[in-house]
């Protein structure tokens, strides 16, 4: 029993040395013909371990063929598809970096991102929902990349001359291209950089979170293991593959164990997803929260034969006791786990496991990872006693190396001694459970997404007809949080809330745009000027009660 909020993981099950690319090899060859990908169409598309290795082996050496070379940057912007996957595996055979991008950018946020770390190469589906990138490049009326672009290639038919098809890369390569692909595979290293996603942070433009193939391997082997993972497994995937969840949690913890996966659908859809996991027969299923409840309020649920169930995560923000009993219930996923983390920590730190009585799994966010350490720190800068709240931080080999080309701002969140200062207060048990409590940094979470209200803030800034805007968080059942803007508007101006949310549309992601906006004439402040972001708070959920 813990007398302070201070715990240290197992250490039994040892951390692999390994590349993802030697992960990869080391499975294909295990499991030979066994499924990797499942098509939702049918067993006549999946793809099994071995034509995984043969393909990517194929695109590594296509990508290493243009003149790309270890340490690259390279972008992909598609939504979940078998492409992605094959980019993944694909990059970090080829030792190149690669960033992962929230299909739902608009150009100002792609720009600033492909800028931001130096891409050479971006990846990219021609459309997703209401977005067509060609024209959010600014590539409609044709003309060159915008910098520091090299190379477009483009997923899919739907392209104009002179971007590469991504089916070109598969085609089997000369003997001089293969060659240098088994030149370089050998060079690589497992603290090698391999992967860049980009996170809200604590305030302003997103940061360029920098992670290893030793980060994220090693976390996605312990995500799996907690689950139970094994090679008679297919997990469901409708989370996004550009987020940790989808790409470390998903494809990365199958591979660790030989698992199967699908991707149900382009974007989250809940009755493709209850299809995929009838049809395919799915042992474990991933989600937020809010997916989860989708999926059990759909008009077909009733009639679905998810026996096959039995695991998966739930993650992203609280879970309700109600839809967790519901999940193990009507979806027969009697193992399911809840997992803490962030992105900076690769991403997963604390996680539930199957064993854990059913209040433990809605009242916590479980107990530490093998290999990380973690404690609660009151305002003091100490570790507090059992109960008392603080913020937590984690230590050990998952934190990131830094944001990428930001050394000021890794300094801000990493001590000098290894602790990744979180931004979230929570509290830890005499038994070393640990339970979230709120969040020192003025992050909105909504439906699994993180979103900084800075970011938001300073958009709003630039529109004409508004002197000054706040924006915050406020509770919702089915997302967890929505956005709410108080907006003062320039003397003389007529601004209305929906001319806020629409020119909030025209420049940031969908899930960005508040769902409420407030025209005021003033904000809350304390004595000493400050805004009082809490009583606006409190005035609106008051008001939505």
């Amino acid at each position: 029993m813990l007398d302070e909020s201070n715990v240290t993981g197992a250490t039994d099950s040892p951390l692999v040395r390994s590349t993802i690319g030697e992960a990869l090899r080391e499975t294909a060859t295990q499991q030979g013909e066994a499924p990797a990908i499942l098509s939702p169409e049918g067993p006549a598309g999946d793809l099994s371990y071995r034509a995984l290795y043969e393909q990517t082996g194929i695109l590594a050496a296509a990508l290493l063929g243009r003149g790309l070379r270890p340490g690259d940057r390279v972008a992909i912007l598609a939504p979940n598809c078998t492409e992605w996957a094959l980019m993944q595996f694909a990059t970090a055979r080829a030792g190149l970096i690669l960033v992962t991008l929230n299909p739902a950018y608009r150009s100002e946020e792609l720009g600033f991102a492909l800028e931001k770390v130096g891409c050479r190469m971006l990846v990219s589906t021609r459309r997703f929902k209401g977005s067509d990138y060609l024209a959010i490049l600014g590539l409609s009326e044709g003309g060159p990349l915008p910098r520091p672009l090299e190379f477009l290639v483009g997923i899919g038919e739907d392209w104009p001359e002179g971007v590469i098809r991504f089916d070109s890369l598969l085609t089997p390569p000369d003997a001089g291209a293969m060659a240098a692909l088994a030149a370089v595979e050998p060079t690589l290293g497992p603290d090698d950089a391999i992967n860049i996603q980009f996170t809200s942070g604590t305030t302003g433009l997103p940061k360029a979170v920098t992670l290893s193939h030793f980060n994220i391997l090693n976390n996605a082997r312990f995500v799996a293991d907690r689950q139970a993972l094994g090679p008679d497994d297919r997990l469901c995937i409708p989370v996004p593959l550009y987020h940790c969840f989808g790409m470390v949690m998903g494809n990365l913890a199958c591979i660790t164990r030989g698992a199967a996966w699908i991707y149900p659908s382009p974007g989250f859809d809940a009755e493709r997803t209850l299809d995929a996991v009838e049809q395919r027969r799915c042992t474990a299923l991933y989600g937020v929260p809010t997916m989860f409840i989708a999926m059990l309020n759909d008009p077909t649920f009733a009639g679905r034969d998810l026996s096959s169930l039995r695991t998966g995560v739930m993650a992203g923000s609280p879970c309700p006791a109600a839809v967790m009993q519901q999940v193990i219930e009507r979806m027969h996923m009697a193992d399911v786990t809840i997992c803490y983390g962030m992105t900076e920590t690769s991403p997963v730190s604390f996680q539930t496991v199957p064993d854990d009585a059913f209040e433990r799994r809605i009242g916590s966010v479980g107990r530490i990872h093998p290999h990380l350490e973690a404690r609660i720190v009151g305002p003091d800068g100490q570790t507090c006693k059992i109960g008392a709240e603080g913020e937590i931080r984690v230590r050990g080999y998952s934190v990131m190396s830094g944001y990428w080309g930001d050394a000021e701002a890794t300094a801000k969140v990493i001590t000098p001694d290894g602790w990744m200062c979180t931004g979230d207060l929570g509290r830890m048990d005499a038994e070393g459970y640990c339970m979230i409590t709120g969040r020192s940094k003025d992050i909105i979470i909504r439906g699994g997404e993180n979103i900084s209200p800075r970011e938001i803030e300073e958009l709003l800034h630039r529109h004409p007809s508004i002197r000054d805007a706040h924006v915050f968080g406020i509770s919702n059942e089915r997302m967890g949080e929505e956005i709410c803007a108080w907006v003062l508007p320039a003397p003389g101006t007529d601004l209305t809330p929906e001319d806020v949310q629409e020119y909030c549309r025209a420049h940031i992601a969908h899930f960005k745009v508040p769902r409420q906006v407030r025209i005021v004439d003033s904000f809350p402040m304390t004595a000493s000027g400050k805004v009082q972001k809490f009583l606006m708070r409190q005035q609106e959920e008051k008001q939505t009660a």
